[in-house]
């Protein structure tokens, strides 16, 4: 993925407004993005992974996965399907981590 897809997903988290919208607006930026089939956002909860926003079509068959954390905590897991580097979806993963820490109560 390119520097103007973190451009992209940056602005998305610039514009503000309620968590789920911003994860929402990351996700479809993600799932635009060529080579990616499907993009989401899972909340932990109690242990468990939930769904939360997602885009495109899911193929996890070829899924990659990175924990979000927050404050050394993991609070959710941000997942791709399609070619997609680890360490730019780090990077997302880090740049979402307060939206995904909110968005679960949501």
């Amino acid at each position: 993925m390119s520097t103007g897809s973190l451009e992209a997903i940056e602005r998305a988290l610039g514009l503000g407004g309620d968590a789920d919208d911003v994860l929402r607006a990351v996700v479809a930026e993600l799932a635009r993005r060529p080579g990616v089939d499907w993009a989401g956002i899972s909340f932990l909860e109690d242990g468990e992974l939930l769904l939360g926003p997602e885009s495109g079509a899911a193929d996890d068959s070829r899924r990659v996965r990175v924990p979000v954390t927050y404050q050394g905590a993991q609070v959710g897991e941000l997942a791709v399907d399609g070619a997609a580097d680890t360490s730019f979806l780090e990077r997302v993963a880090a740049l979402v981590s307060a939206h995904v820490l909110l968005g679960w109560d949501t």
